[in-house]
């Protein structure tokens, strides 16, 4: 064949390519233009359906998260409210407190938290440093022993430190003894502002050591080795770069001390030493001025509010960024020998017996001494008193901590935020003030059920259900704060995996993130229970008739000088504190 043969001439003509296909589907008839607008009205309603699904579902996780907010806020909306309340015995009551007692209250208290302020810093900043920067021996020990006097309420080691330093302990008698005179006019009362303060540094330093070091340990050495490098002396180094650095941290423990110091009851009381909180159970219980007490109890609140604020801008201010060290902590270590390596001992075995090791001898000591006199049939009372309250508050805090951390994920928007920051404002507020709080809205209920529905008597004061609320307000925050640290560990590409396959809501709590969250619930359960086991100022206000607990009969007992009887349930306290210590030190030493 030739090429010519191939060539198409140029006169003939090709048909059209389309000439060959099939005619195009028509759709001009009516009957099709009405399928297909009916087609197209069903998909845009259906997503319009879905649109506005979506939106109630976001509303109504919103307001899952925004109505406990709202219940634990109650009993400071009871404070706030009070403001505005009184009589003419009110003004009374707090005028009378002006002119003789509340400058006093406000003078302790002041410079309670400023010696407080200034021991933990020391305690907690040294002995951060040292096992965070230092080699010496017996550091892999301190390194977790320094958190144990968590364990031990403020209000325990007042009762330990009264017996052992009081007139007729054994440390005043064995000085007179040895130097044969009958009083020691130069020995330092226990029993005062400055004792007071001694107890809340050994029982709150830990805070401020277990913040700084984490932030030690998380700068690394490279930036003091840069210093050292730059002409710093080790001392330079430290006080110029590495407590700069930690100041966020420093100043967040400093601000947890102050609030655990200002909520404090027992210890004060049992000293002595009139303190604002002190002074609000005077105007309620000795004056019987409930308004006045919750005047006061507001003026409480707000400085408990400036401080987390002041913490809040100075973490703001001060945020620093750096590559962390290695695992196992700094890269390496000063080694220190002989002298400098004692001195290191001695600073670390220091507030370990302030804060621990002291009172727990001290009161094991005067339980063998009076275990006779323990009333045994009445105990097993005080402790199923304390478990099932615990217990209850547990459970009911966790399930919260559940809904209101899952709430956030599933509709994270401003609402939810403001209502978790509102919900931690909680554990700042004194264990006083929420009983006032809750007392008022309480009061007012029965008085309404009284009249609508004819109920005689208290139906809600004075109930177990009242003691729960008020516990579940103070300790939300811990429960929330594990929970979320539990929700931040699951991958939102779970969620979405989940909702891919028709898993959603609460079937994804149920079978998806409840089984991840096991033990992020179990601990907030646990920190929960430990902490109301040895809570005293709302406990002691709000509790039914005949039902004491173990840390108000330890505080009754007490208070009648009865402080071997008291150690038997002070030293169960302790004990029952020690599980959640030992398993953050469990984690300490794992995480070197």
């Amino acid at each position: 064949m030739t090429l010519a043969a191939n060539v198409v001439h140029p006169n003939h003509r090709i048909p059209p390519l389309m000439s060959s296909m099939p005619p195009p589907l028509s759709t001009d008839t009516p009957a099709e233009m009405q399928e297909l607008a009916s087609s197209v009205r069903h998909v845009e309603a259906a997503s319009w359906r879905q649109r506005v699904r979506a939106r109630g579902t976001a509303w109504l996780w919103q307001w899952a998260a925004v109505v406990p907010a709202l219940i634990v806020l109650v009993p400071m909306f009871g404070i706030v409210a009070a403001l505005g309340a009184g009589d003419a015995g009110t003004r009374a009551v707090l005028a009378h407190m002006l002119g003789t007692v509340l400058p006093e209250y406000l003078l302790n208290s002041l410079r309670i938290t400023a010696v407080v302020a200034a021991g933990v810093s020391v305690l907690g900043v040294g002995t951060a440093w040292l096992v965070a920067h230092c080699a010496f021996p017996g550091r892999r020990l301190f390194e977790w022993a320094l958190i144990l006097p968590l364990a031990v309420p403020a209000y325990v080691t007042a009762y330990a430190y009264t017996d052992f330093l009081q007139f007729s302990g054994p440390v005043q008698s064995a000085l007179r003894a040895a130097s044969g005179v009958d009083r020691l006019p130069w020995f330092p009362e226990i029993r005062s502002w400055y004792g007071a303060a001694l107890v809340f540094i050994g029982a709150f330093y830990p805070y401020v050591y277990l913040l700084v070091r984490t932030a030690f340990i998380e700068r690394g050495r490279r930036l003091f080795d840069a210093a050292r490098t730059l002409g710093c002396s080790p001392w330079q180094a430290f006080a110029r770069v590495a407590l700069p650095m930690a100041r966020p941290a420093w100043v967040a423990g400093v601000a947890l001390v102050l609030m655990e110091t200002l909520a404090d009851y027992g210890a004060v009381a049992y000293f002595g030493v009139p303190t604002f909180t002190t002074g609000i159970y005077r105007a309620w219980l000795s004056m019987g001025d409930r308004v006045a007490a919750a005047q006061l109890a507001a003026m409480l609140m707000l400085a408990v509010l400036l401080l987390l604020v002041f913490e809040a801008r100075s973490r703001s201010r001060l945020r620093y960024y750096g590559a962390g060290a290695r695992r196992g902590g700094l890269e390496t270590r000063v080694t220190l020998r002989g002298a400098r390596a004692a001195a290191a001992v001695a600073a670390c075995v220091v507030p370990l017996l302030l804060g621990f090791l002291i009172p727990t001898a001290i009161m094991a000591r005067l339980a063998l001494q009076e275990l006779d006199q323990v009333p045994w049939e009445r105990y097993g009372g005080w402790v199923w008193n304390t478990v099932r309250l615990a217990g209850a508050a547990a459970l009911v805090a966790a399930f919260a901590a559940v809904l209101l951390g899952y709430a956030q994920r599933q509709a994270p928007g401003r609402l939810g935020r403001i209502a978790a920051r509102l919900v931690s404002v909680g554990y700042a507020i004194p264990g006083a003030v929420i009983a006032l709080g809750i007392l008022g809205p309480v009061l007012g209920l029965d008085t309404w059920l009284g009249d609508i529905f004819g109920a005689r008597g208290l139906v809600f004061s004075g109930t177990a259900g009242v003691v729960v609320y008020a516990y579940l307000v103070r300790f939300l925050p811990a429960a929330l704060q594990s929970v979320e640290a539990g929700l931040a560990r699951i991958p939102p590409s779970l969620d979405a995996s989940a909702r891919s396959l028709g898993v959603g809501g609460w079937a994804m709590l149920r079978r998806i993130h409840l089984p991840l969250l096991r033990g992020s619930v179990l601990t907030a359960a646990l920190l929960v229970f430990v902490d109301v086991m040895k809570e005293l100022p709302a406990t002691l206000a709000l509790r039914p008739f005949n039902m004491d607990t173990l840390a108000v009969v330890a505080s009754h007992l007490a208070a009648d000088e009865r402080l071997g009887e008291a150690a038997i349930p002070a030293l169960t306290l302790v004990a029952v504190g020690l599980v959640p210590v030992l398993v953050l030190a469990r984690a300490i030493a794992r995480g070197r």
